[in-house]
C-alpha cells in the first residue's frame, strides 16, 4: 500500500448506556469498559482513547472515584481524549434548542471542573440525524468541531468525508463523517487479523482517493468494551509494515488541530444531514411526549424561580433543577428518544420523566404561591375573606375573588382561560369586563361540577394579571349592551358608561362571530366543513384570503402498512403503502358558545377508534384539535393526510 496520507487511529468503546439493555447495566459496562482502556493504557503505553458524555463520567466519579482519579491522570497525560460536551450522545432533531444548550452548559461545566479543559470536538457518532443549526448549537457550546457516522453512504450523498457544515446563521464546524464504523464491525473475507486491521487499511485507501488525512476508529463497542488486546498488538504490526508516521495512535481534538492548519480547499454543506432510520421519529410516543413535557416545565420553573428569588428572596432550587435536566438530558440518548429500547428500558425512562416533571412542579408552585401571595388584592377592603359563600371560593358578598394568571413566555399572550368553576361574571383591575362562556369541565363530583368557565385575556410578556371572578354577580360593559334579544340576568354590575338599570338585555349580534353547525364551524377567520359520513374535513375555506386551503379532503386517517419495516425503518424512506382509511363516522357538537365551539369527530377503522376534537375560536384564526386514539392494529401505522393546495 503505497499511503502518503496520515491516519490518526481514534480508540474508542461506544457505550450505548439504554439499548438493548437497563442503565443500571449500562452503568455497569461503563465502569469495566473505562477500567479495561486503564488497564490497556499501562500495557500500551503508545495507546490515545476517546470518550464523550459527561454522564459517563459522572458515574464513575461517584462510584468509583480511584478510578476516576486515574482517568484525570490519563487526561492530563493527554492519552485520554475529552470530546462531545453533552450529557450523553442524545438524538440530534427531537431534543428543544434550550436542551441542547443545557447539554453544552452543564457538560462543558463539568469538563472544566473536572478535568480543567472542556470538549473541542461534537461527538455523535450514533445519532440517527442532525438538525441543521448544530452547527450553531455546537459552535455556542464552545465547541468548533464535529464528529457523526449517520446517514451512512446510501441514505445521504455528501461531498466528502471531510467538509464545512454550516447552519442557516452562518456558523461552521469542521465536520468529519466517519467511513465504515466507530467500532469493531468490518466485513472482510481475510481472517488472519482482527477485523478492525483489515477496516483501517480500507480507511486508508478512502484518505488516499480524496487526497486529505483521515480518522479510523476502532474498538468493540455499542455494549461496551473499547480496543482489545488484539487489536492494539495488529496496530503495531501495521506500523511496522507502513511505519509509525502513517498510523498514528490520536484523537479526534488532534486530528482537527492537524487539517485546520492545512488550509484545505473543502466543501461546504449548508443543510441537515438527515436521516437514518426515519421509524425512530414515530416509535415510543410516550416518551417522546414526557419529554416536551418536562422541557417546558423545567424552563418555566426555573424562569419563575429566579423572579420570586430576585424580588422576593425565595431560595433558587439549584441541586433540584440541575437533578431534573440531567434527567431530560439522560433520556435524550438517542436509542431512548428514538424508541428502539427494550420495554423494560421505558419504564425505567417513565420513571426518570417522572422525577423530573415532580422536581419542575415544585419549584413553578413555589415560585409562583410566592409571587401570587406578594400581590396586593385587597382593593382597599379589610381583609376578612371566608368561605361562608362558597366552598371553594373565597368570596365576601360580591366582592369577588382574586384569580392570578401567569405567562412565562417573552411575548404577550391573548389565551382562553379556563376557571373550574361555574362563574357569572369575570372582570379585571380596571373594571374591564370579559365575556365568559359556560364548558364542561375534566372533573365531576356531582352535577355542580361538571362546569367550568371560559374566558379570554391577554397576559404580558414574563408577568402576570389579576383578574376578579364572581361567582352570582352579572357583569355588563358598555360594548355588551343592547338591545332587544337576550336576556341576561337582573343582577348586574355596568360600567361607568353604562346608565344602570334593573334588567339589561344583550344583543345575539354579539354571539354572531362564530358559528356551530352539525357539520360545521366557522368564525371571521375560517369555515370548516365535515362530511358527515366519512368524517374528514371536506372543505376548510380562508376567508381572509379567499381561499380553498386543500385540493381534496383533509384530515384523512390513513392506514399505512408497515409489515416489512423494523423499528428503525431501516433502509425505508417513505410509508405510503395505504391499506384503508378510518370512516364509520359519528359527530358530536360537544360546545356552541360566543367564546369557542368544539366538534367532535369519532371514526373507525376496523378495531380502532379515532376521536378528534376540532376546537375554534371567536378571535383566532387557527383551529386546535385534541386527539384520542385507541389503536388496535398490528404491523400498521395511522397516518392524517392534507393535500394542501401550494405549489
Amino acid at each position: 500500500m503505497e499511503n502518503k496520507q496520515k491516519l490518526h487511529l481514534i480508540g474508542n468503546a461506544h457505550l450505548d448506556p439504554v439499548w438493548l439493555w437497563r442503565w443500571q447495566e449500562g452503568f455497569a459496562e461503563i465502569k469495566a469498559t473505562f477500567q479495561s482502556v486503564l488497564d490497556r493504557m499501562n500495557e500500551f503505553p503508545e495507546f490515545v482513547f476517546t470518550s464523550a458524555c459527561a454522564a459517563y463520567y459522572l458515574w464513575v466519579e461517584e462510584n468509583a472515584p480511584e478510578m476516576f482519579a486515574e482517568i484525570k491522570q490519563r487526561v492530563a497525560e493527554g492519552r485520554w481524549g475529552i470530546a462531545g460536551g453533552q450529557w450523553i450522545q442524545p438524538d440530534c432533531n427531537i431534543p428543544s434548542g434550550e436542551s441542547f444548550a443545557r447539554h453544552g452548559l452543564y457538560s462543558q461545566r463539568y469538563f472544566l471542573e473536572k478535568f480543567g479543559k472542556t470538549a473541542k470536538v461534537g461527538y455523535n457518532v450514533d445519532s440517527f440525524g442532525h438538525n441543521g443549526m448544530m452547527p450553531q448549537l455546537i459552535k455556542k457550546s464552545g465547541m468548533d468541531f464535529y464528529v457523526f457516522m449517520r446517514p451512512g453512504d446510501g441514505e445521504k450523498k455528501l461531498p466528502g468525508n471531510l467538509f464545512w457544515w454550516e447552519s442557516s446563521d452562518g456558523s461552521r464546524l469542521l465536520t468529519f463523517k466517519i467511513p465504515f464504523s466507530y467500532g469493531h464491525y468490518y466485513s472482510s473475507d481475510k481472517t488472519a487479523e482482527p477485523a478492525e486491521y483489515y477496516k483501517l487499511l480500507a480507511t486508508c485507501d478512502i484518505a488516499e482517493d480524496q487526497d486529505i488525512p483521515f480518522m479510523g476508529f476502532y474498538g468493540v463497542g455499542n455494549h461496551g468494551g473499547g480496543p482489545t488486546i488484539a487489536t492494539l498488538k495488529s496496530i503495531r504490526r501495521l506500523q511496522e509494515v507502513y511505519g509509525e508516521g502513517r498510523f498514528v495512535h490520536s484523537s479526534p481534538e488532534a486530528y482537527f488541530e492537524e487539517v485546520s492548519k492545512m488550509n484545505l480547499p473543502l466543501p461546504v454543506v449548508k443543510e441537515d444531514l438527515q436521516h437514518h432510520a426515519s421509524g425512530c421519529y414515530a416509535a415510543q410516543s410516550e416518551t417522546k411526549a414526557l419529554n416536551r413535557k418536562a422541557e417546558h416545565r423545567l424552563l418555566t420553573a426555573e424562569k419563575f424561580s429566579c423572579l420570586a428569588q430576585t424580588l422576593l428572596g425565595l431560595d433558587y432550587p439549584v441541586n433540584p433543577i440541575k437533578k431534573a435536566w440531567q434527567n431530560v438530558m439522560f433520556n435524550q440518548f438517542h436509542d431512548i428518544m428514538g424508541g428502539c429500547c427494550i420495554k423494560v428500558a421505558y419504564d425505567d425512562a417513565r420513571e426518570s420523566y417522572g422525577e423530573a416533571l415532580q422536581i419542575g412542579a415544585e419549584s413553578l408552585n413555589a415560585a409562583l404561591q410566592k409571587i401570587s401571595w406578594a400581590i396586593d388584592t385587597s382593593c382597599d377592603f379589610p381583609l376578612e375573606r371566608n368561605k361562608e359563600k362558597d366552598w371553594k371560593l373565597w368570596e365576601v358578598g360580591d366582592r369577588g375573588t382574586p384569580l392570578v394568571v401567569f405567562n412565562p413566555l417573552s411575548w404577550d399572550v391573548k389565551a382562553p382561560i379556563q376557571v373550574n368553576k361555574t362563574l357569572k361574571g369575570i372582570s379585571d383591575a380596571d373594571g374591564n369586563v370579559y365575556e365568559i362562556q359556560a364548558v364542561r369541565g375534566p372533573q365531576t363530583n356531582g352535577a355542580a361540577d361538571k362546569w367550568d368557565t371560559l374566558f379570554t385575556g391577554t397576559i404580558p410578556a414574563m408577568g402576570y394579571k389579576v383578574f376578579w371572578i364572581y361567582r352570582d354577580k352579572v357583569l355588563v360593559s358598555d360594548k355588551v349592551l343592547a338591545s332587544d334579544k337576550v336576556l341576561v340576568s337582573d343582577k348586574v354590575l355596568v360600567s361607568d358608561k353604562v346608565l344602570a338599570s334593573d334588567k339589561v338585555l344583550v344583543s345575539e349580534e354579539i354571539f354572531a362571530s362564530i358559528k356551530a353547525e352539525d357539520t360545521a364551524l366557522e368564525n371571521a377567520f375560517i369555515r370548516l366543513e365535515f362530511d358527515a359520513e366519512t368524517g374528514h374535513i371536506k372543505r376548510l375555506f380562508d376567508k381572509q384570503n379567499g381561499l380553498d386551503v386543500f385540493t381534496g379532503c383533509g384530515a384523512v386517517p390513513v392506514v399505512i402498512d408497515e409489515t416489512d419495516s423494523d423499528t428503525w425503518a431501516h433502509g425505508i424512506f417513505s410509508f405510503r403503502n395505504a391499506v384503508g382509511t378510518f370512516g364509520d363516522a359519528s359527530l358530536m357538537l360537544l360546545e356552541k358558545g360566543p367564546l369557542r365551539a368544539r366538534l367532535r369527530v369519532t371514526s373507525r377503522y376496523q378495531n380502532s377508534v379515532l376521536q378528534q376534537d376540532f376546537i375554534l375560536y371567536k378571535d383566532r384564526p387557527e383551529i386546535d384539535v385534541s386527539v384520542k386514539l385507541d389503536w388496535r392494529e398490528q404491523h400498521k401505522m395511522l397516518k392524517l393526510s392534507f393535500p394542501v393546495h401550494v405549489a
